[in-house]
């Protein structure tokens, strides 16, 4: 299930100079995945947090290298499918 979150226009947590633009979240059996696009004085990137338990554990990703991201999540997306069941 995908969630379109509002941005929150003050700055991001622990007095970060982040400056968020508008996430996405998507909830993956017990986990929680935030995907958001934010901007630091260091330049842009993709943050994506996972959230299960309590605990929130975050990769980013610079912007000039998301669409290598995407390009190789897709690889493996297309390898998995030799590892789900098969539809009948």
């Amino acid at each position: 299930m995908r969630e379109m979150m509002q941005p929150d226009m003050q700055s991001g947590t622990m007095g970060s100079t982040d400056l968020p633009v508008p996430s996405q979240s998507l909830r993956v059996e017990r986990k929680q995945f935030t995907f958001e696009l934010k901007e630091n004085p260091r330049g842009q990137f993709l943050r994506i947090t996972e959230e299960v338990g309590g605990r929130r554990d975050a990769i980013i990703v610079p912007l000039s290298g998301v669409k290598q991201f995407r390009d190789t999540l897709d690889e493996m997306i297309h390898a998995s499918q030799r590892f789900l069941p098969k539809e009948e």
